[in-house]
């Protein structure tokens, strides 16, 4: 089934990032100290109640150019990575004339860049309004296929949003939460109706396709 390949290839993925990480910090077990996790837990034991102030995340440990230039490249690396199983859900469960190859572009630059805005804005509010009144100024007027594909977008965004902080563990958590649904409500077919518009490609066994129907007798 394609569903059960796309499940066991992510599966196979999660899994070696999983065990890279595990190996790299079994390796060096000081570079916690300065790469960007652990952020989930600042933002949750974080006692300040000023929303209107940024919160310190664990770039304030690097201390100098080179452990600046690890953090981000670590940061960067790591919306890569887990945004990469995003496009291989995107391109198993899209078909058809809904199929857009620019939205896998997107799913895969986005993060990067929302990471180094959030990055540059971070700890800063007068910085975040420049952004905003920036980002205002410019007209974005392409419009998506179908409503469903704005989840990808938001997700990209959250992947983004999570490295630039220091908690690549929270990009890669709702990398895996994300994928594991779409695949099973592919698998599902959740509600699914006959004769409606579909959102998720037809589940069928890998193999040649079924021949299409004869055409109806002419009447007459």
């Amino acid at each position: 089934m394609n569903a059960f390949k796309l499940l066991t290839k992510l599966t196979i993925y999660y899994v070696g990032i999983t065990l890279l990480a595990w190996l790299a910090y079994r390796s060096f077990p000081l570079a916690h100290d300065y790469l960007p996790v652990g952020g989930v837990k600042d933002m949750i034991t974080q006692t300040d109640k000023n929303l209107l102030q940024g919160s310190q995340q664990p770039i304030a440990e690097v201390k100098n150019f080179g452990e600046s230039l690890i953090w981000l490249s670590v940061a960067v690396v790591g919306a890569l990575i887990t945004a990469i199983p995003v496009s291989w859900t995107y391109m198993s469960i899209r078909s058809g004339e809904e199929y857009d190859q620019s939205l896998i572009s997107t799913i895969l630059i986005l993060p990067l860049v929302v990471t180094s805005i959030v990055i540059v804005v971070q700890n800063s509010l007068s910085l975040a309004f420049a952004l905003g009144g920036i980002a205002g100024a410019v007209r974005f007027k392409n419009s998506l296929k179908s409503s469903g594909d704005a989840l990808f977008i938001l997700l990209s965004v959250g992947i983004g949003l999570a490295s630039g902080i220091g908690a690549v563990e929270l990009a890669i958590v709702m990398s895996i939460a994300f994928n594991y649904l779409f695949v099973l409500l592919w698998w599902s077919e959740y509600g699914e109706r006959e004769g409606m518009k579909r959102y998720l490609s037809d589940f069928a066994p890998d193999g040649p396709a079924a021949p299409p129907p004869p055409p109806p007798p002419a009447v007459g």
